[in-house]
């Protein structure tokens, strides 16, 4: 169970040039959507590794950023037994980085202070596009299995029975660039009968933490949240699960990416994902936290984030500095 959370203000004046939104070609096939200053020659919708060997990195510290959390300091200690790993398979030394929002931790590849990271669903496009990322795991189960679900609560005794009950409600979504906060409800909900932002109000919680515990609260009517934060929110008894109630759950959706800058050195690449894939969860800080994660599995951006493309493209997403920064 991993977290989403909502994007920073931060924006990159150091951007010169702007991405486009990924499209599709008459044949059905779709095109990168890479800053113009990656290229992507196989197709594989990530950013290329240079052509000039004096461009590829090799640093002696590598940089190892978790998505966004409300208490940066508790993951750093949970993570510690992974960077220890990632240390001895690497032969080098590792720093954990407390990145404070998703624009930050884009910035933070992008400009090379960065070298690996786990970005949120929603983020993950635009980490690939304007920094350079290349996801290549996910957190899973033994059996393959990963994901989380979009969940649209309300309270225990409400009268919303389905996403049209929505009609006339206040709800909290989490921020704009959010999947499952806000561009999953955005794309779906209107096929089911509520149009946000027409049918009902949308308020901004700014986390899905935020979101559920204002549900709890009395303070929105509903909201639609991740699985996995709210799951993690029982287990830790930051609200009753008897207050509340499902109201409609989506199909999985991919969860946390990892991925490292695209201007590495292959064999670090290599090193860096045999650190992932020969971790063992059990018995770990990390394998506590994570329930029913048992293990980092192999995926491809261009397979595995194409629904959440999908749905960023029905919600006009552009994969530009001013779409990752607004809020």
């Amino acid at each position: 169970m991993l977290r989403q959370t909502t994007f920073g203000t931060t924006m990159f004046a150091a951007f010169a040039l702007a991405a486009g939104t990924a499209f599709a070609q008459d044949d059905g096939a779709e095109t990168s959507a890479l800053d113009s200053q990656y290229t992507d020659e196989n197709g594989d919708l990530v950013a290329d590794a240079p052509e000039d060997e004096s461009e590829l990195r090799n640093p002696d510290t590598l940089v190892f950023a978790y998505t966004p959390v409300e208490d940066p300091a508790i993951y750093e200690d949970i993570w510690t037994p992974f960077i220890e790993h990632l240390e001895d398979v690497t032969e080098k030394d590792v720093q954990f980085f407390a990145v404070q929002s998703n624009s930050a931790e884009v910035e933070a590849m992008r400009s090379g202070r960065l070298h690996i990271a786990g970005f949120s669903t929603g983020p993950t496009p635009f980490a690939v596009n304007l920094a350079g990322a290349v996801p290549f795991a996910i957190m899973g189960a033994d059996d393959g299995r990963f994901g989380y679900t979009l969940q649209l609560y309300t309270q225990a005794d409400s009268d919303i029975q389905d996403v049209s009950d929505l009609a006339g409600k206040r709800v909290a979504h989490t921020s704009p660039t959010s999947n499952s906060g806000n561009q999953a409800p955005r794309a779906l909900f209107p096929e089911m009968g509520a149009v946000p932002g027409e049918d009902y109000e949308v308020t901004y919680s700014g986390s899905h933490d935020q979101s559920m515990l204002g549900v709890v609260a009395g303070d929105y009517d509903a909201a639609p949240v991740a699985s996995e934060v709210v799951e993690r929110m029982a287990e830790r008894d930051l609200y009753d699960p008897e207050n509340v109630r499902i109201v409609w759950e989506s199909d999985p959706f991919p969860t946390t990416s990892y991925a490292y800058a695209h201007d590495l050195a292959p064999e670090l690449k290599e090193k860096i994902e045999e650190a992932f894939f020969s971790f063992d969860f059990e018995g770990t800080a990390l394998g506590e936290e994570f329930a029913g994660v048992s293990k980092f599995i192999p995926i491809t951006y261009k397979d595995q984030w194409k629904v959440i493309r999908q749905i960023q493209k029905a919600n006009g997403v552009e994969y530009t500095p001013e779409g990752l920064a607004a809020e």
